[in-house]
């Protein structure tokens, strides 16, 4: 890893970082604020959430959730939750090397005197740093926001911190196929529509799941991987999907660092 490389990418992205960390905690603090009101119409709710049709309510993760208790709104909250963690993490992967051949001067980061895996190492750590803080700011927001407005109802610490942790995961999904893809295709002039492209469409796949269920896209989505609905009913996380996703992250940062070793750089004419 080169220090002044992490330093230089981590500097880049502090005004995201933080930009992205106050979005995620309004969501937050805004949806929790009206948790008591849906708490107290508790039969009004169970009752209009039965008449929604069945493939509604699959097609959007509601079956397993019960929005008068804590968790079980917190769930529908965080589900708009990863879905900003989705793009942020999108972003930073289809950035990470994109930036400079667009701009043409991946040649000269390349001609100082540190290796192409090193480059991407500390880039890599350097995304890695912002999603963590990004993270962060995420769970302290929801702890506080969750004492606020809680309105003294119980709730499991253990499954929360499953969620939380959760984020980590889901969003290196991102991060990795991002990254990969940008290596794949010629250039990548804009990440923001590479990016909106990958969260949105892995988001509306768990609908598709939920309409056909006879159709496994759940297996390709990190939306049913880390389905938030399901970590609060069953209290833990589906081990396979979880370990499809940390495989796919693997084999997506694996051949991203034999792609970018043996890139052809485009350089200033």
């Amino acid at each position: 890893m080169s220090a002044n490389i992490f330093r230089h990418e981590w500097r880049a992205r502090q005004r995201s970082v933080i930009v992205w960390s106050l979005a995620v905690a309004a969501v937050i603090f805004i949806f929790l604020s009206f948790f008591s009101g849906f708490a107290d119409q508790a039969g009004l709710i169970n009752e209009m959430m039965a008449r929604f049709p069945p493939e509604m309510r699959a097609a959007f993760g509601l079956n397993d959730m019960d929005l008068t208790t804590v968790l079980g709104y917190y769930s529908f909250v965080f589900l708009f939750v990863q879905l900003c963690l989705a793009i942020q993490a999108g972003n930073y992967g289809f950035g990470l090397v994109s930036i400079e051949e667009s701009e043409l001067t991946a040649d000269f980061l390349l001609s100082k005197p540190v290796s192409r895996g090193q480059v991407l190492t500390s880039k890599l750590l350097a995304a890695l740093t912002a999603l963590v803080v990004t993270g962060l700011v995420l769970s302290v927001s929801s702890l506080v926001s969750i004492s606020l407005f809680r309105n003294g109802r119980d709730y499991d610490a253990q499954t929360l911190l499953l969620l939380l942790l959760s984020t980590v995961i889901f969003q290196l999904f991102f991060l990795g196929v991002g990254l990969l893809v940008s290596l794949l295709v010629r250039r990548v002039r804009s990440v923001t529509p590479y990016s909106l492209g990958l969260g949105f469409g892995a988001y509306i796949l768990i609908a598709f799941s939920g309409l056909f269920g006879d159709v496994k896209l759940e297996l390709i989505t990190p939306f049913k991987h880390l389905d938030a609905a399901r970590i609060v009913h069953q209290g833990a996380y589906d081990t396979p999907l979880v370990l499809i996703n940390v495989a796919v992250t693997v084999v997506c940062v694996a051949v991203s660092y034999w792609l970018y070793i043996r890139r052809d750089i485009p350089a200033v004419s």
